[in-house]
């Protein structure tokens, strides 16, 4: 995949060569280095590139030794750098619900800068910068969008946040919207403080909608996660529950990035005891990361920085390690994440979850949905209507997916369901 390619300017993504790539892992193992490097590599090979962050601690400008400001920065031929004016974005999108929530607060005698403080919308850098990657998707301007992600908890918690804040949008928006426009009169002589207006609640629509077109871009098949990881056995455990849990949520998992990998052949003594250490946690993540390609940084004795020497350090990376496909940039040959398909009489759901263990899983039948929980992870699946109006029969966790099947028969309660391995 590589060279420029023209797109439909009337439908910029479907049909075309469009590629996302998200880098996250544990705080300290490389990632923003990961993501610029494959950002550089791709320009390089003549795609028009993007690498932004939704980390708050933006350090791409470090990583490419080059001002990098709030709108595309190009830094290289093809190569273009972000940090997202989280400030602009916050009052666009988040501004209107604010300045209800301090009214709210003035009126029950909260200090004003107390107020402000509490009504600042938790982890905002972090979401309103997936809403920038969805606007330069959509954009349809790059053959590549790199983001370099937070750190895995925050990651998984924000891109747990779409399909979170969906599920109270359908069941409970609509009902406080329709109480609150009836009972606004009453209800502000009664309690003293002012209810929300129209366009408060609007807002809290609009941002639930454009959330919920991140997660649609997010989960296409031309967008997928990398992970980056120090073979180091903390971190490897990590990554290995980080894998599991972006399968809940029905993101794609396309490849992993070992990095700091040291020489086998070192002369010196102490390199070479790492060295053995880290060798027997490389044959670990190639085993258990089965069957995803892994690749193999070097260790440098210092961070690559500028255009040429992260192009080295992703050159070195994608040429290195088992399984490695021709090419790191084409659209990933990965199982759907979410599937529902016909066996004989009943129908069987199935839902990727690579690593998981059996023994950390709960799944609870409750009216319409599934609730799924895997370790400290939970996600609320809405059942398609093919499924609706059966029982589950069973289900069973085998080859890194959850299979649960339904029969014809009508639901008569709620249930909780053992999977069986």
């Amino acid at each position: 995949m590589s060279g420029r390619r023209d797109r439909d300017p009337r439908n910029p993504i479907e049909g075309s060569d469009m590629r996302v790539l998200l880098f996250t892992g544990k705080g300290g193992v490389g990632k923003t280095t990961a993501a610029a490097g494959t950002a550089t590599l791709a320009a390089h090979r003549g795609m028009r590139t993007l690498v932004l962050s939704t980390d708050a601690a933006h350090s791409l400008g470090d990583a490419f030794d080059a001002p990098v400001g709030p709108e595309p920065t190009e830094v290289d031929t093809d190569l273009y750098a972000q940090q997202v004016d989280t400030q602009q974005r916050f009052e666009q999108h988040w501004g209107q619900v604010q300045d209800y929530l301090l009214a709210v607060l003035d009126a029950a005698g909260v200090d004003r800068l107390e107020a402000e403080e509490l009504t600042v919308l938790p982890g905002a850098e972090e979401v309103l910068a997936l809403l920038e990657v969805r606007n330069q998707v959509r954009s349809g301007r790059w053959d590549l969008v790199v983001v370099d992600c937070a750190p895995t908890a925050e990651t998984l918690r924000l891109l747990a946040l779409p399909e979170a804040l969906a599920w109270y949008m359908e069941r409970v928006f609509p009902i406080e919207r329709r109480v609150i426009r009836s009972l606004r009169p009453v209800l502000s002589r009664v309690a003293g403080v002012p209810m929300p207006q129209t366009p408060v609640l609007d807002a809290v629509e609009r941002l639930h909608d454009e959330l919920a077109d991140v997660r649609r871009v997010l989960t296409q098949p031309y967008s997928s996660v990398r992970l980056v990881l120090t073979p180091e056995s903390v971190v490897v455990a990590e990554a290995r529950r980080t894998l599991t849990s972006l399968a809940l949520y029905g993101y794609r998992v396309d490849a992993v990035l070992a990095n700091r990998v040291f020489p086998a052949d070192s002369q010196d003594a102490w390199l070479r005891g790492w060295a053995a250490a880290q060798a027997q946690q490389l044959e670990e993540i190639e085993q258990c990361f089965v069957p995803l390609p892994v690749y193999r940084s070097p260790y440098r004795a210092a961070e690559p920085v500028g255009v040429e020497e992260l192009a080295a350090f992703a050159a070195a990376a994608y040429g290195s390690g088992c399984r490695v496909p021709d090419d790191p940039f084409a659209v990933p040959d990965v199982e759907e994440p979410l599937s529902v398909e016909r066996s004989g009489e009943q129908f069987v759901l199935s839902l990727a979850l690579p690593l998981a263990d059996r023994r950390e899983m709960d799944l609870v039948r409750k009216g319409d949905e599934l609730v799924l929980t895997v370790g400290s992870h939970r996600r609320v699946l809405a059942l398609p209507g093919a499924l609706r109006r059966r029982e589950i029969v069973g289900a069973e966790l085998r080859g890194g997916r959850l299979r649960v099947r339904f029969a014809a028969e009508e639901i008569t309660s709620d249930e909780r369901v053992r999977v069986s391995s």
